[in-house]
């Protein structure tokens, strides 16, 4: 009987599942979905697939709906440690390319804190994409289910629509995202960020991602909102992101390029045989 190995970890409360290209390429689009489902499955908020037959190891990042994420900050440090624990890498950088782009990590000396060079933040809408006039879209006015809200649009090398707000509700964070995930204006859906700043070096954020939903925390999330209050100036080179997960440490430097420190625990690793996968049918 063969049996297929999943890594399961967490940062900050946002779970990836990990596996090996050759378990996933057992796996339909419908499955994997079953998988990360949290009541007929392991469950998770996406799957993190390792690509390791290139010179530069490769992730894989799918939504917990099937459709596959360009980038995750949150699922590159997990793909960090997972690399890091399976001994392919040690504590100097190294490179993972993602759909999009490549991007530097390090897995600090105590193994729990991983580093991301996620790259530069654009604000240019054709970025994202987004269907709207503008080299940037900058606190600009947009009205969602009879809200007025005020939306800065960020790409990480995925897309980002950062609402500012002067009190955070992460009721409205649940209300509202769905709702601006899939507005016509983007037509790859967007990930969405209420953003109360707190002072120069904090901002607190909920998260709407898209094709997970609501998640405790969001790496990539975490660089797009502190980028949108640095591009307003609202904030200052280095920024404490705090999520109802947990914290992480975004510093800027040069032209918008994003660092981002965080932590990444293993929960458990977990075996699927054959029968379990004629069950995720």
């Amino acid at each position: 009987m063969n049996v297929s190995l999943f890594h399961r970890y967490h940062g900050l409360g946002n779970d990836y599942l990990v596996c090996h290209q050759s378990v996933a390429a057992q796996l339909s689009v419908e499955q994997i979905v079953r998988l990360c489902d949290r009541n007929y499955g392991i469950g998770s908020d996406g799957l993190l697939i390792d690509i390791d037959d290139e010179e530069i190891s490769r992730v894989r990042i799918i939504n917990p709906d099937g459709s596959e994420a360009e980038k995750s900050g949150n699922g590159l440090r997990i793909y960090a440690r997972y690399l890091f624990d399976i001994k392919r890498v040690g504590h100097q950088p190294f490179l993972v390319n993602t759909l999009g782009g490549q991007v530097s990590c390090e897995v600090t000396p105590d193994a729990h804190q991983i580093i991301v060079d996620m790259g530069q933040a654009k604000f240019a809408p054709s970025a994202l994409p987004a269907n709207i006039d503008g080299d940037e879209v900058l606190d600009r006015p947009l009205v969602v289910g009879g809200h007025h809200l005020k939306v800065t649009l960020v790409s990480m090398g995925n897309p980002h629509c950062v609402v500012r707000v002067d009190k955070l509700d992460l009721a409205l964070v649940q209300q509202l995202g769905p709702l601006i995930e899939t507005l016509a204006l983007f037509p790859k859906r967007t990930n969405v960020q209420f953003v109360e700043v707190i002072d120069r070096a904090n901002i607190s954020i909920g998260i709407w991602e898209r094709g997970a939903g609501y998640t405790l925390a969001s790496g990539s999330s975490s660089c797009a909102a502190a980028s949108a209050m640095r591009k307003l100036g609202l904030v200052d080179d280095r920024v404490t992101v705090t999520m109802p997960g947990g914290q992480l440490a975004i510093a800027f430097s040069g032209d918008f390029m994003v660092n981002m420190r965080g932590p990444v625990q293993k929960i458990a690793t977990i075996t699927l045989d054959d029968d379990c996968f004629y069950d995720l049918q």
